[in-house]
């Protein structure tokens, strides 16, 4: 598919115009009637480098102009190319500023600042003293600081600076809309100037690695096409990975990596022509979409893929997530290979892929953490950040979660105000988490190891790539280099900014975000304190994600927030206890750490004392029937340590005997013969007749409050309960009608004939039973019954050693029966005892047949 651009104009200095010079006088009338204008300019147009020098000379324009870029590295190219193309060098009347660099100076006209700056200047000067436009760029991208910068300049040019121009500019902006919150402001739209240009969807293997695709791509479009080689990969470690798949490709080639982390001098590199004359190659994360040239690109290589952080709003934490890029970012990717002449875009998809790539990124005030935006609002004097001008308001559960933060980091009161810790943190131009560790930290003594963490964690690759914080920081304060030195810089710049809070002890903050300090004084740090100082700014910063190790190869851990992490097994933290997490990426359930420092249980219970619980818990140990009695000390969801509580609550610990009968059974009582042979007898009874009388598991555990509770006071074991009290707290749930009629029904003994008592066994199988010998039961022509007559014994009859012999329920049968064998055998083994041929006739006795013959001459 190709698109062709226009004929080239001339501008009036006689230099090749942009495309942005034939709306330009539109523009220029729209603002001299308007203070507001929203324009339309697609890639390649000049919207970001002529703009600006454009509205200079108009008569309302007599103050600094400044242009909000979405990049580091945007923005300070914008302003080389302005200050080139006026023959100047950068910082005269066209310069930048952003968070690690700036150029500028008094005769500054254009400043091109990263929009988080411009947040900072209008929160500090609402007024935007000596300011005469904002020109808006890449709108369309929708990051926080630029809908936020949008929302303040809209509401500060409503309220102090109706002369304020405004400009939201883009080159797939939705015009309507952003025309619509701009107060109907004109919208006009440029053509874009654009070579012919060529997509071909090569596809990828769905089981091969990014890299390997890209590197793949790249030596066919080095092989097929001419000019240098653009490749939009997801991250840094894809670059890198990327990289050494393409070594060795030549002298006539050059490589370079484009991303945040680079040095200014590397990134110029990648962005500059070769002045060896060189074919290049530059491997680029999303930072290269929009807002930039690459000299002498005409060759897209698209992974179609986008590393985007996303906010888990459960876990309270920001992830990487890498996914699909969107239609919109694609378009912009293939773009640069035709904006200096005709180019090819290489995609890794099937071409009907497209249509199923989302249309646009979304917003990112509606994914993002909206603490540091919340506070901002509350120090503008609005309480609910909705009641601002939006293009997509925020949620108001987004909202509510961010108040609740800046509650517990003291920054906001109970009714949404800011507080003097608040002010303090918000003069630092840091997110919330990050401004309370430096203030703090800086209370401490910390501040300017606090200062070096807090760049660290902004800075990726800075020090190297070590999960280790501590490492990275001294590694950073060997290493030379550009960005290394800025980043020092940076790091002393914001320590500096802590001074004395009035009326409090400690450190505060200067005046405001980016101010010259008040006073540079730090408090000594305090001995016990001062060891491992990135562990506690780390902790102070995200007290919720301070970690125990929770296994021996320090892979898993457990944390404060309840969230569990994981670290590689080989890392140098990986023998420690104790971490302060900082970053984590992957799912919140077990999310893989990116960075933390060692900490110890000292400094954690030093900075977090008040919040440590003191948690007591009695629970019943079955393995010894007995409880398990343990005091521990808790911060969150994290056991700082445990032992045995001597001091257990006595009624806790009977609590816990009693639950521990309810869940494991009521045989782990020590019940007496006695009292389960009543249990049984009332069962049976139940069964016939009674149903009230019942002892069941069922009922006893119902009523085990009542009954055992009583029982287990002061005591620590089951088998420290009396089986005596455990009869007679049974006894206790019948009355004497109860007892009468269990007696009635399952009496507890069977008496012979011959006079002998037996224990009937109401737990028998086969029902209730009895032993005794045949001899007691002689001249009995009935069987003996239970129940009232309802059920018969079972006779378990035994021989004169008490051995079984036979078992019977119809004892007539077994006289008239079986007994003729029975007897026949018993007389050759038992000779001296009875065994007569008619038993029911016979009289009973328990004696031999001489004891028997003696008794009776006696008589």
């Amino acid at each position: 598919m190709t698109n062709l651009s226009a004929e080239p104009e001339r501008s009036p200095r006689g230099q090749t115009a942009l495309p942005i010079h034939a709306v330009m006088p539109d523009l220029l009338a729209s603002l001299q009637d308007c203070a507001n204008a929203v324009l339309v300019a697609p890639p390649g147009a000049g919207k970001t480098t002529a703009v600006a020098p454009a509205l200079l000379t108009e008569p309302w324009c007599s103050g600094e102009i400044l242009l909000l870029s979405p990049r580091r590295l945007a923005a300070r190219a914008a302003a080389e190319r302005m200050a080139a193309n006026a023959g100047e060098g950068v910082g005269h009347t066209f310069g930048y500023a952003t968070r690690m660099d700036s150029k500028r100076s008094a005769a500054t006209r254009v400043t091109v600042v990263t929009e988080g700056i411009f947040v900072a200047r209008i929160q500090a000067d609402p007024e935007l003293t000596g300011v005469s436009a904002v020109l808006f760029d890449e709108v369309h991208e929708r990051s926080l600081d630029s809908d936020f910068g949008l929302a303040l300049a809209l509401d500060a040019q409503g309220a102090l600076r109706p002369d304020l121009r405004l400009v939201a500019m883009s080159a797939t902006l939705d015009g309507a809309r952003f025309s619509v919150l701009m107060g109907d402001a004109p919208a006009i739209e440029s053509a874009g100037r654009m070579h012919p240009l060529t997509l071909r969807h090569i596809g990828r293997a769905a089981e091969a690695r990014i890299e390997d695709s890209v590197a793949v791509a790249i030596r066919l479009a080095l092989r097929e096409e001419t000019g240098g080689v653009l490749a939009f990969l997801p991250g840094v470690a894809e670059i890198e990975r990327t990289a050494e798949r393409l070594d060795g490709l030549g002298s006539g080639i050059v490589l370079h990596r484009l991303h945040g982390s680079l040095d200014p001098a590397a990134q110029r590199a990648a962005i500059a022509p070769d002045p060896e004359g060189r074919r290049k190659i530059v491997l680029a994360t999303s930072i290269a979409e929009t807002s930039l040239t690459l000299d002498g690109i005409s060759v897209v290589v698209d992974s179609g893929l986008a590393r985007r952080p996303r906010y888990d709003r459960a876990a309270g934490m920001t992830r990487l997530v890498t996914e699909r890029a969107s239609q919109a970012a694609v378009t912009q990717r293939a773009g640069r290979a035709a904006r200096q002449m005709p180019g090819v875009a290489y995609r890794l998809w099937e071409e009907a892929a497209t249509a199923g790539l989302p249309r646009f990124d979304p917003p990112e005030i509606l994914e993002a953490d909206l603490s540091a935006l919340t506070l901002d609002c509350a120090l503008w004097g609005v309480t609910d950040p909705r009641s601002l001008r939006w293009l997509d308001p925020p949620s108001e559960a987004a909202v509510q979660e961010a108040r609740a933060r800046l509650l517990a980091l003291e920054a906001l009161d109970g009714d949404g105000r800011p507080t003097a810790h608040g002010h303090a943190i918000a003069r630092l131009p840091l997110s919330p988490r990050l401004g309370h560790m430096l203030v703090r930290s800086g209370e401490r003594g910390l501040g300017a190891v606090a200062a070096e963490v807090a760049v660290l964690l902004g800075e990726r690759g800075l020090g190297g790539n070590d999960v280790d914080l501590e490492t990275r920081r001294r590694r950073w304060h060997s290493e030379r280099g550009q960005r290394a030195e800025a980043g020092r810089k940076l790091a002393k710049r914001w320590a500096s900014l802590l001074s004395p809070l009035p009326g409090r002890e400690g450190l505060g903050v200067g005046r405001s975000r980016g101010s010259a300090a008040l006073s540079s004084h730090q408090p000594t740090p305090s001995p016990s304190l001062s060891g491992r100082g990135e562990g506690l700014a780390i902790a102070l910063a995200f007290p919720d994600r301070i970690a125990r190790r929770r296994d021996a190869s320090g892979e898993a851990w457990a944390s404060v927030g309840g969230r569990g992490f994981k670290l590689d097994a080989t890392s140098s933290l990986a023998r420690e206890e104790w971490l302060a997490v900082a970053e984590t990426q992957g799912m919140a359930a077990s999310a893989r750490i990116l960075s933390a420092a060692a900490i110890d249980l000292a400094t954690i219970e030093a900075l977090f004392g008040e919040r440590i619980a003191t948690h007591r818990s009695v629970s019943f140990d079955p393995a010894n029937g007995g409880v398990q009695a343990l005091r521990e000390r808790r911060l969150g969801a994290l056991r700082l340590s445990s032992g045995p509580d001597a001091n257990a609550d006595p009624e806790a610990i009977a609590t816990a005997l009693l639950e521990g009968v309810r869940s494991h059974g009521l045989a782990r009582l020590p019940w007496s013969d006695a009292a389960l042979a009543l249990r049984h007898r009332a069962a049976f009874a139940a069964a016939h007749g009674g149903a009230e009388l019942a002892l069941d598991d069922a009922t006893l555990l119902e009523s085990a409050e009542d009954w055992l509770a009583p029982l287990l006071a002061n005591k620590r074991r089951l088998d420290a309960v009396d089986p005596g009290t455990l009869t007679e707290a049974l006894r206790g749930l019948i009355d004497w009608d109860a007892l009468r009629t269990i007696d009635r029904l399952a009496p507890t003994h069977f008496t012979s004939p011959a006079g002998s008592t037996h224990a009937i066994d109401y737990a028998a199988e086969g029902g209730p039973r009895v032993e005794l010998r045949p001899q007691a039961l002689f001249g009995l022509a009935t069987h003996p019954m239970v129940a009232g007559g309802r059920v018969p014994l079972v006779l378990s009859l035994t021989s004169p050693a008490g051995r079984p012999i036979q078992t019977t329920r119809d004892l007539p049968g077994f006289w008239a029966g079986s007994w003729a064998d029975v007897a026949r055998e018993m007389r050759g083994r038992y000779p001296r005892h009875p065994w007569p041929d008619d038993p029911a006739a016979a009289p009973a006795t328990l004696r031999t047949k001489n004891a028997d013959a003696r008794a009776g001459k006696a008589r």
